[in-house]
């Protein structure tokens, strides 16, 4: 028997990058897996006969309480899904794409955990894997000033939650990777050249590491004090991280 037979996950963002090289993953080990994103298509062009592709758009709060009612919540919820745009200096910015990175980067993580805490309250057990990004820890010119904002936030939500829940059977583990050849970096302002995406994060590298987190067994509630009871923050950085 695979080590996730039986077990659910919901993958976001998994038309590509690390959500889709996660959602293989997972779906190798054993788990039944529903990929969702914001263009069918595309899903269904990468699902294959393993994966089950679902359209959602988790910056609206509807579409993310409709999928999970429709689903159910899943035992392995992996958020995925994250934007960046072309123009990210503060002196560029339009302020409509502030407004719609922070929608799908960070409001769009609040959606999918509130739709999914109740059951998983009801379970006592539940894990949340969060992408973050290196720009969650430290804000730097190349991430620009709204994916880092976005990052932060996300980043200090999940640790916030996992404090209030723990006691609750519920983990949170954010990944908070350094440069990760994934489509995202189309959107640089500046073409990267292929060999530095060589050598740096590839999604596979990601995927591995929540395999192998999705294995560890869950602590009883009452094991640790709710205070001490904080998911491994899982920090992989790329020595070709250029901070300017």
């Amino acid at each position: 028997m695979k080590p996730l037979t039986g077990k659910s996950a919901l993958v976001t963002g998994g038309g590509s990058g690390v959500g889709l090289g996660t959602a293989q993953a997972l779906a190798e080990a054993g788990a039944t897996v529903t990929i969702c994103g914001r263009n069918l298509e595309k899903l269904e062009a990468v699902a294959g006969d393993h994966l089950s592709p679902c359209k959602c758009d988790i910056s609206k709060r509807e579409e993310v309480d409709a999928l999970i009612l429709e689903l159910g919540t899943p035992d392995i919820l992996v958020n995925s899904a994250g934007v960046n745009i072309v123009k990210r200096k503060v002196s560029e910015i339009d302020p409509a794409d502030f407004d719609k990175l922070l929608a799908i980067n960070c409001t769009g993580f609040f959606n999918l955990v509130h739709a999914a805490l109740p059951t998983m309250r009801k379970r006592q057990d539940g894990l949340v894997f969060n992408i973050s990004s290196i720009a969650g820890k430290r804000a730097y010119p190349l991430a620009g000033m709204a994916y880092a904002t976005s990052k932060f936030g996300v980043s200090g939500m999940a640790s916030a939650i996992n404090a209030e829940e723990a006691g609750n059977g519920i983990r949170i583990t954010s990944i908070f990777p350094g440069e990760i050849n994934t489509p995202i970096l189309d959107e640089r302002p500046v073409k990267v050249p292929d060999e530095q995406k060589a050598r740096m994060v590839h999604p596979e590298d990601i995927a591995s590491l929540i395999v192998a987190i999705a294995q560890l067994p869950s602590l009883p509630s009452d094991a640790l004090a709710p205070s001490h009871r904080i998911s491994d923050l899982c920090e992989l950085q790329c020595p070709e991280l250029r901070w300017w």
